[in-house]
């Protein structure tokens, strides 16, 4: 197949994919048995085109619509239009975002993008990169971390060194753990402070916590804020945060994957992120309530010149050719995607004020799922709503077991697939209000579709 037809083919694919995102199916479900054998992934496909199309449509055919408004099972949710237009032209075009000479433009754009978040957080002497994700991120910042508490570190390991500690709320992303395991911390070295009723960390109990540890030898060298919790949605208190860290002389980062899209509205950064501006690091993914296509997410630091102390090393002579400008010498990859160009494109479309409207927007969403959660006979809240989260379920006996069928039996009917977790060993719905097509109307909806569904499974046990 020549160039030209296989592009033309593309189109053709895209636009199917386009009218299978508009048919208004969520998914056609099967079991893992079903779908291994619809797929036949064995089959022999060597220089067959043809072959290869029809897994590219078995793809589309059977994955969820990601955009349809029933899909609330991550904090991302279908992409907007300018990022999968990135998207498309990054993939085509086909470079790393390592060296300025490799991808020119991508370095430009990155570097002006990155300025752009410095100038939104407040972080006035800074520096920053895109990253992989925030769990990258976040192991990236404790790296700095650890290496600014160690001058030796980096060099001579942690080898006969003075024992580290970093510490989060317990209701912290699961990659910290995997960050203190990766850097040699040791997650018995993460120690997970307990939270109040609302899902932040206990700051009284963090200062004992310190307290106890350098008491004991122990050297604190890592705080981390959770901004935004994966369950509920919480906020930890950055100024009593910042009032520890100037005690005890920690390094204060800021996990803001999901909450940290507040930053982009003054009304809800003066609510939730109120002295950002004064943390160490922060990272945040635009892939998630923000929309752009995944993956985009970016640390910074309020400092300058620590990321490449911290990620460059080795003879990189062979293909950094300018350290003030080759982003490469940065970070940890040594091939970059180049996200950047969509993550560009989506600024420039939105800008930040659209971005603070679709923020805004979703938090008055979160507010209005509460209120008719709470209106409701069947439904009842779990938490308290903190920002951005609904945790709820159907009242129900047995409300473990009931719920966990509901959401299988309302993802095997293909009417929607919802997010799940547990709260004091309660298995709850986390309604995630994130999908770029949500508004009152389909909430109404999905919450209407639930109570049927649920009232119908009632009547069956």
């Amino acid at each position: 197949m020549q160039d030209n037809e296989l592009l033309e083919k593309i189109t053709q694919v895209l636009l199917q994919c386009k009218r299978s995102k508009d048919d208004n199916q969520l998914i056609d479900y099967q079991s893992t048995t079903e779908l291994t054998e619809i797929l036949d992934l064995n089959k022999q496909s060597t220089q067959d085109w043809e072959q290869l199309f029809i897994w590219i449509q078995k793809y589309i055919d059977y994955s969820p619509n990601t955009s349809h408004i029933s899909f609330a099972n991550r904090m991302w949710s279908g992409a907007n239009a300018p990022s999968i237009l990135g998207e498309v032209v990054a993939a085509l075009t086909n470079t790393s975002a390592c060296t300025f000479e490799s991808a020119p433009v991508a370095t430009l754009m990155e570097t002006y993008m990155l300025e752009q978040m410095l100038n939104c957080v407040g972080f006035k002497q800074g520096e920053g990169q895109m990253t992989t994700g925030s769990s990258n991120a976040n192991m990236i910042a404790m790296m700095v971390a650890r290496n600014q508490a160690l001058k030796d570190v980096k060099k001579q390991g942690l080898f006969n060194q003075i024992p580290l500690f970093a510490f989060i709320s317990q209701d912290a992303h699961y990659s910290l753990d995997k960050a203190a395991n990766i850097l040699g911390i040791g997650v018995e070295h993460l120690i997970k402070v307990p939270t109040t009723k609302n899902g932040e960390m206990d700051i009284s109990a963090l200062d004992k916590s310190i307290h106890k540890i350098q008491k004991n030898g122990g050297m604190v060298f890592f705080v981390c804020a959770t901004l935004g919790t994966t369950v509920r949605g919480a906020y930890d208190n950055i100024e009593k945060l910042i009032m520890l860290k100037n005690k005890h002389h920690f390094w204060l980062h800021g996990d803001g994957a999901w909450g940290g899209a507040a930053v982009m509205s003054p009304i809800l950064k003066a609510k939730f992120l109120s002295g950002i501006e004064k943390l160490d690091s922060f990272t945040m993914d635009f892939h998630k309530m923000l929309g752009s296509s995944l993956m985009c997410n970016f640390l910074l630091l309020n400092h300058k010149n620590l990321l490449s102390y911290t990620c460059a090393d080795g003879d990189n002579s062979y293909i950094f050719r300018d350290n003030k400008v080759d982003l490469g010498v940065t970070s940890l990859q040594c091939g970059r995607r180049v996200d950047s160009l969509k993550w560009f494109l989506d600024w420039k479309f939105y800008s930040k004020q659209g971005f603070s409207d679709k923020v805004e927007n979703y938090y008055q969403l979160a507010k209005f799922a509460e209120g008719f959660i709470n209106s409701s006979s069947e439904l009842e809240m779990m938490a308290k709503r903190n920002s951005f989260n609904v945790c709820f379920r159907f009242k129900a006996q047995e409300s473990n077991i009931f719920n966990k069928n509901l959401r299988n039996k309302l993802l095997k009917d293909e009417q929607s697939l919802l997010a799940f977790a547990y709260i004091r060993e309660k298995f709850v719905f986390r309604l995630l209000i994130s999908n770029i097509n949500i508004n009152q109307v389909n909430i109404i909806a999905l919450l209407n579709r639930l109570i049927k569904t649920g009232k119908a499974l009632q009547n069956n046990v």
